[in-house]
């Protein structure tokens, strides 16, 4: 798959394996091995909130979680274990602790996975946002246009696991948060509602709308922003060594505060590296990596401060593990974060840059960065001569392909890619191990092969993405145009709980992953040049985060200006009643109001745009069943046919060649002999519209036809302009002219 991939510019595509049950993974899950690996703690059990004031005589029966059954399993082997169930038995039935056994102490572990000294939080927490009413307010729709660093200050008093001082921390505040099974089920279906607006950062077409209560409240009131003291100092050290004038202002720090917040985040209107944005791509890159980096190392504080801790306590008392409910500090397997990229050559750009953000004295030595160079691209380490020598051959031929297109396939094109990245307190390690690594970097293409092997294979499994707490997902709009629905199936294969037990304390892992409620405590990060229904789809269906979430809605100006043609750009609005309808109702409108212009036309030269397989399929049914004269350039057609069927065009040997908007991205061809356009669909890309009807060659006769429907405003206000796209979809009539 990934040879095709890379021979082809990613035009193969293949079928999405179907969705895999996560019952099927609960299920699975209950029947624990016996010979299940005990680690450090073999007194640790499970903690239940109770009441004593409150205690019931009446036995209220409960159904027994997952964490029930590994502790009974456990119990039948280790009679401490079996005591802390059965006490923690009596504590559901209102029994006080001490009325069994003062020894024991007051109640089982709890565990938190990620900042040092989690502060205990209720059911009765406003942390859930609850949904607005307000009139005005904009919802979620897939067509839609548009703390404090306290870890070196933890008490060492071992009878209390928390500390209300880092507890304020947003970290700390996201992973101690409970959520109740009604929130959890609302959370499943809520439609969100976004009532809060900032203006976006650095411009004025923009602006972030969030859910709830405002996303960047007191932001500039926490101490080094919520980063760790070293990783605040190294970048501010980067920052202000690149020529950076106030970091406080910059980009990088707006958004690592909106990261920072825990709510998932869509922005679709980011310029990229490759499109002159190489500033703005960059200051956001290091904005979600500093805030992967902080995670992961709070995360490792937690863990390793709670250690000692447990250390200290167990050479003073009877048991080995002590009362409170600061210790649940682990999820199911190591990674923490999943970054999800289209292209080795960015994967190259990411871990590069991630390595440089890390301060230097945890990367005295960074493993295997030899072999990562050789095989995610050479880094370009040419002498002075060997540049200008290179610049000059550059400027003396004028190159073939655009300066974007140059940028982003000059590198390394593979997309079948993964590789793990592991942090210590010295040095970083690529290629670890995926269930020892804490962050994974990989393509869609590469996860889907793994989640296939293991459906095949069922001694396999993928469990290392059951503990993913942060998702980025980067250049969302490269990937859309590989296959989206790799990455809509590995989205759903995150947060399963998993299939066996991969060395974890399970007495340590937090209650909310033993619920299956991991998936409304994982931050989704969606990053992209242009939005469309898939992301929308994607992000307002399985981000779920408890938190709440925050999307950039954009005005645009359009990009007709570009078109350097005089020629009539004529829309034809095509209505349609749903979205299921709108295929069939654009072919039925082309077949029977458009393509009867051209059927019996002697003129030729009539190119076909389309922007997807699907329409590219169905058109070329179409044309075979009308016996037309045309070609085609399609997204899986041979390069012989395609130079022969160049040819036959320009020379007038067929009518209408059928072209789609992958073939575009991938090639970027100049077809010569164009006199008619016909715009099936428009291009997702805006920049692809003024491109291809400047391949028009300019007569009198000279048009472009163009179809859209009122599902299409995201792509329409990209080209027309946003207030034209709104009048354009709700206007009385049908057809639009633009000279």
């Amino acid at each position: 798959m990934g040879k095709q991939f890379a021979t082809k510019r990613g035009l193969k595509r293949r079928k999405a394996p179907d969705r895999v049950d996560s019952r099927k993974h609960a299920k699975k899950s209950q029947h624990v091995k016996e010979d299940v690996t005990r680690t450090d703690s073999p007194e640790e059990s499970y903690r239940e909130e109770s009441n004593d004031d409150e205690a019931s005589e009446e036995v209220i029966y409960k159904e027994p979680t997952v964490y029930d059954k590994l502790l009974m399993k456990l119990g039948s082997r280790n009679r401490s274990v079996a005591d802390a169930y059965n006490k923690r038995q009596r504590q559901e039935e209102g029994n006080s602790d001490t009325e069994e056994d003062e020894t024991e102490g007051s109640e089982s572990l709890s565990v938190s996975n990620e900042e040092d000294g989690e502060e205990e939080t209720d059911n009765e927490s406003p942390r859930l946002q609850e949904p607005s009413t307000f009139e005005d307010a904009e919802t979620d729709s897939d067509f839609e246009a548009s703390d404090t660093n306290q870890d070196d200050d933890i008490s060492v008093n071992v009878l209390s696991a928390t500390d209300d001082s880092a507890g304020t921390s947003s970290f700390s505040k996201h992973v101690g948060y409970m959520l109740s099974k009604g929130e959890a089920e609302e959370l499943s279906n809520k439609k969100w509602t976004y009532t809060c607006e900032v203006p976006a950062f650095d411009t004025s077409n923009g602006k972030w709308m969030g859910t709830g209560e405002c996303f960047l409240k007191d932001a500039d009131m926490i101490p080094n922003y919520g980063l760790k003291q070293k990783l605040y100092k190294h970048w501010l050290d980067v920052f202000n060594t690149s020529g950076g004038n106030d970091f406080n202002s910059s980009r990088q720090r707006w958004f690592f505060s909106l990261c920072n917040s825990y709510r998932d985040i869509l922005h679709g209107n980011k310029k990229p590296f490759y499109h002159k944005g190489l500033e703005e791509d960059s200051q956001i890159m290091d904005a979600y990596l500093m805030h992967s980096l902080n995670h992961i190392l709070k995360t490792r504080d937690l863990v390793t401060k709670n250690d000692s801790k447990i250390s200290k306590y167990q050479e003073s008392a009877k048991e080995e593990i002590p009362p409170g409910d600061g210790f649940l500090d682990q999820g199911f397997t190591r990674p923490k974060v999943l970054i999800l990229l289209p292209l080795r050559s960015i994967a190259l750009r990411v871990i590069k840059r991630l390595i440089q953000l890390i301060p230097e004295t945890s990367k005295v030595c960074v493993e295997h960065i030899d072999r990562f160079y050789e095989e995610f691209g050479s880094e370009g380490v040419e002498d002075d001569e060997n540049k200008d020598e290179k610049s000059q051959n550059i400027r003396s031929r004028k190159p073939s392909k655009p300066s974007d297109h140059q940028a982003l396939f000059g590198g390394n094109t593979s997309d079948d890619f993964m590789i793990g990245v592991k942090f210590t307190r010295r040095s970083v390690k690529l290629y670890g191990d995926f269930y020892s690594s804490d962050i994974i970097v990989a393509s869609p293409v590469a996860l889907i092969t793994k989640i296939g092997k293991t459906e095949m294979n069922k001694e396999l499994d993928t469990d290392y993405l059951s503990s993913i707490e942060v998702l980025i997902i980067d250049h969302a709009d490269v990937i859309s145009m590989q296959n989206w629905d790799f990455l809509k199936s590995v989205v759903e294969q995150l947060n399963h709980i998993p299939s066996k037990q991969h060395g974890t304390n399970i007495m340590r892992i937090r209650q909310w992953y033993l619920d299956g409620y991991a998936r409304f405590y994982r931050q989704s990060i969606i990053l992209g040049y242009y939005l469309n229904p898939d992301m929308n789809a994607l992000f307002n269906h399985h981000c779920v985060n408890y938190e709440g979430k925050v999307k950039l809605a954009s005005q645009f100006k359009g990009v007709l200006p570009k078109v350097l043609l005089q020629v009539r750009q004529v829309y034809e609005r095509v209505d349609a009643d749903s979205v299921a309808d709108v295929d069939d109702a654009r072919l039925e409108y082309f077949t029977k109001k458009v393509f009867p212009k051209i059927k019996d036309s002697i003129q030729g030269g009539i190119m076909l745009f389309v922007s997807s397989y699907f329409e590219f399929v169905r058109l070329r049914n179409f044309l075979k069943s009308q016996n037309a004269s045309f070609c085609l350039l399609g997204d899986y057609t041979d390069q012989r046919d395609i130079s022969r069927a160049r040819v036959w065009f320009f020379e007038g040997k067929r009518k209408i060649m059928l072209y789609t908007e992958r073939i575009h991205f991938y090639r970027r061809y100049k077809i010569r002999g164009i006199r008619n356009m016909i715009i099936y669909s428009l291009p997702e890309r805006k920049e692809f519209y003024p491109e291809i009807v400047n391949m028009l060659e300019e007569s009198d006769e000279t048009t472009c036809t163009v179809l859209f429907s009122r599902f299409d405003q995201l792509r329409l206000e990209r080209i027309v302009g946003s207030a034209s796209a709104k009048q354009m979809v709700k206007s009385e009539k049908g057809v639009f002219v633009f000279c």
